[in-house]
């Protein structure tokens, strides 16, 4: 049996060249040396079909250039959305991503953190719902929407603010009573602020308002009976929503629409919270406010690579905005 041809090595690329390792090994790290040399090397690898062992490359220097990201899931569009912008934002920087996708499971993201430590990444960027994950004190963490500990800074949009904008649009289109259509995790996170927010912003604007408030993993049936008891002669007792997010907002639309055959936004208006666009990013699925995606991936990997700052802020809230889609009627 032909034995197996081995891989070609930097030596290999060195003698092809007729230079020195410390050339080679100058050029493969992008450090000056001449253009010639820079030629010589260059076409050796070629020759050769060379590649670099990155992943070696990176433990001789204590790195790796890759980020664990942890995500509950990536079948919702904003998570999807999410891990997209991070990954570009890591790419440009010459880093990348190791996707774990938890499903919402505790032990399966603890596996996932002790995996990630074990392969010596550089860091990692987490969106956790476990409520006491183990990490390291020495590995450098980014949280999204969610406080874990005092070291660890999180990303998160402006909630509170996202709630009162809400308030306050369905007040100035003409809004006289309105329900927050609420479905939420039981561990605290910034997330939360949004009820705050729009509770406050509906008490200054003296626009009335009532709670409609349930845990994650509740079934679509609770929040469908509110709506069935609050229907009185073909027409619903409210009339704006806000939804805690987007995807609620869907469902909350078409089952008005197709089940109790309510128009919207003429009968209610409704608005979501997230920015998920529909397929193709042809416009909104609903009237939305927006989180910033692309600004928060931004920020959770320029301060997760940040080696030289001491010290890093415990949060970082970045402004949203609103977008209209066809549930919410013209200003």
């Amino acid at each position: 049996m032909q034995k197996k041809k081995s891989a070609p090595t930097m030596k290999d690329v060195a003698r092809e060249a007729g230079v020195s390792l410390g050339t080679v090994s100058k050029v493969i790290n992008h450090k000056p040396v001449g253009d010639e040399y820079v030629q010589k090397v260059k076409a050796a690898i070629e020759a050769l079909d060379y590649h670099v062992n990155s992943y070696a490359q990176g433990l001789k220097a204590a790195r790796t250039n890759t980020i664990a990201m942890l995500i509950p899931t990536t079948d919702l569009p904003f998570y999807g959305k999410l891990v997209y912008f991070v990954n570009r934002s890591l790419l440009k920087r010459g880093y990348r991503m190791l996707l774990c996708c938890t499903d919402f499971d505790h032990s399966l993201e603890q596996e996932y953190i002790d995996m990630a430590q074990q392969n010596k990444v550089d860091g990692i960027i987490i969106l956790s719902y476990n409520p006491s994950p183990v990490i390291s004190p020495d590995l450098p963490v980014i949280s999204f929407d969610r406080y874990l500990n005092q070291n660890i800074p999180v990303i998160a949009c402006d909630n509170y603010a996202g709630g009162e904008l809400a308030s306050r649009k369905l007040k100035e289109l003409g809004c006289k009573k309105v329900v927050l259509m609420w479905e939420g995790a039981t561990i605290l996170n910034e997330p939360d602020k949004r009820r705050a927010g729009f509770e406050n912003g509906c008490r200054a604007n003296d626009l009335d308002y009532e709670l409609c408030l349930f845990e994650d993993g509740h079934e679509n049936d609770a929040f469908y009976k509110f709506i069935d008891e609050h229907i009185n002669n073909g027409h619903f007792d409210y009339d704006g929503i806000f939804c805690v997010t987007d995807t609620l907002a869907f469902k909350i639309r078409t089952y008005l629409e197709e089940e109790k055959k309510l128009h919207i936004p003429k009968d209610v208006q409704l608005i979501g919270f997230d920015g998920i666009m529909n397929f193709g990013a042809c416009g909104y699925t609903c009237s939305t406010i927006v989180q910033p995606v692309a600004d928060m991936a931004e920020m959770a990997v320029e301060l997760l690579l940040q080696d030289n700052t001491r010290i890093k802020p415990q949060l970082v809230c970045l402004p949203v905005s609103f977008a209209e889609g066809g549930t919410t009627l013209p200003a």
